[in-house]
């Protein structure tokens, strides 16, 4: 892509570099986080219990048919409640929009001072919610699904590692902080289970062996 991709790509290798020779890149101890999901025991139970599928068609698929970011409270819509929930020091102005702050990505470890740098990560994402059983919600069900804040389905993460993800299950996608992906596919399979959405095959066991180390 284009030179922010490459900026941004230099300062996660600048901070790598930092973290392993100073070990001072860390989460803020005062920052929020989204809802912890399940415990490894019971996503072991949850997956098997999910229904095991071949991955449905993309066909009619829209992120219009998931309306988001939906308003929460006042001026303020989903978007603007999780930066500000996932941040530290977060300020907004009267219109809710983050001005300022830090913003710590447990996919990767970076940490950014600007909202524009940060993406608000559907943890089961919506094409794939579309292929494994949302085809046949009612808008009002896949807004819901959108904006949840109750269950671990949204992260404020770097952008560029939101899109690197895309709508890639855990056989085709992983965080790339290892110490993040026990988390990561509890939240997966917790939201996947609540939402009584399907696994395939293949994510099915990529799921079971991330959470043998967990």
């Amino acid at each position: 892509m284009s030179g922010v991709y490459a900026r941004r790509i230099a300062v996660l290798a600048a901070s790598a570099a930092l973290a392993a020779t100073t070990g001072l890149l860390t989460a803020p101890s005062a920052q929020a986080a989204m809802p912890t999901p399940i415990a490894a025991s019971t996503a072991r139970t949850y997956l098997s219990q999910l229904t095991v599928k071949a991955e449905g068609s993309s066909s009619g698929y829209s992120r219009d048919k998931f309306p988001h970011w939906i308003t929460q409270s006042g001026t303020c819509n989903t978007r603007e409640v999780v930066l500000k929930r996932d941040g530290t020091n977060v300020s907004q102005d009267s219109s809710c929009a983050a001005i300022s702050g830090t913003w710590y990505s447990e996919y990767d470890g970076a940490t950014w001072t600007a909202a524009s740098d940060v993406d608000i990560d559907h943890m089961v994402p919506l094409a794939e919610a579309w292929r494994s059983g949302a085809s046949s919600w009612t808008n009002a069900q896949r807004q819901a699904y959108a904006n949840d804040l109750t269950r671990p389905q949204l992260i404020a993460v770097t952008d560029n590692v939101n899109q690197s993800k895309g709508d890639k299950d855990p056989a085709k996608w992983m965080p790339p902080r290892a110490a993040y992906k026990c988390t990561y596919v509890r939240a997966w399979i917790h939201v996947k289970h609540y939402y009584k959405l399907t696994v395939d095959s293949a994510e099915k066991t990529a799921l079971q062996a991330a959470l043998k180390g967990c």
